[in-house]
């Protein structure tokens, strides 16, 4: 079927109004296509297959491929990503850190890059070396696409926010298996 705009319309979840090129926090969650369990296993604690450590590194690169980007806290599980992006010149940790939601002062900074522009990116490169790792190390086929279409991104807001998604990522692995078992009921 053709794409029908009238049809095939999506409904954005992204903050409407909100400049994704602003300094700021921002929580990310990426899943695998039909949340297909390809990065390795939980065994009380994550352990990365080499498609999860392949994800790991290129979610680590986001350093180095944006200037003043910076990966925080960050989790490959079996079938998702999460992870914190800081996007302008504040260290984490530092009381000044570039909330989105704070004063018009805070969020004057204006990146270069957006932050649907770094998640696309990561998605292409950890596609790309995903299709050579099924050619070359026989790594598991995905079907369509290894990611889904969107993902989530959550705004942080302060430094209590922060802190409760950092603890919510550390906590997934333990998690992983109640919440397995809460979406077959």
């Amino acid at each position: 079927m053709a794409y029908d705009p009238e049809v095939h319309h999506r409904r954005s979840i992204r903050l409407q109004g909100y400049d994704y090129h602003r300094a700021g926090v921002y929580f990310v969650t990426i899943c695998s296509h039909n949340r297909a369990c390809l990065f390795g296993e939980v065994d009380g604690e994550m352990r990365l297959n080499d498609a999860g450590r392949m994800v790991e590194r290129w979610f680590l690169e986001l350093n180095r491929k944006f200037e003043r980007v910076e990966t925080d806290t960050y989790i490959v599980m079996p079938d998702h990503l999460h992870g914190i992006v800081v996007l302008g010149n504040s260290p984490l940790g530092a009381t000044d850190l570039p909330f989105c939601l704070g004063s018009d002062d805070d969020q004057r900074s204006v990146l270069g890059v957006a932050l649907p522009t770094m998640v696309q990116w990561l998605k292409t490169m950890t596609t790309n070396e995903y299709i050579r790792g099924i050619k070359q190390e026989r790594w598991p086929s995905f079907l369509g696409r290894l990611w889904q279409r969107g993902y989530f991104e959550h705004v942080v807001r302060d430094e209590d926010d922060l802190a409760q998604i950092r603890q919510y990522i550390v906590d997934n692995p333990t998690n992983w298996g109640l919440d397995r078992e809460s979406k077959r009921m």
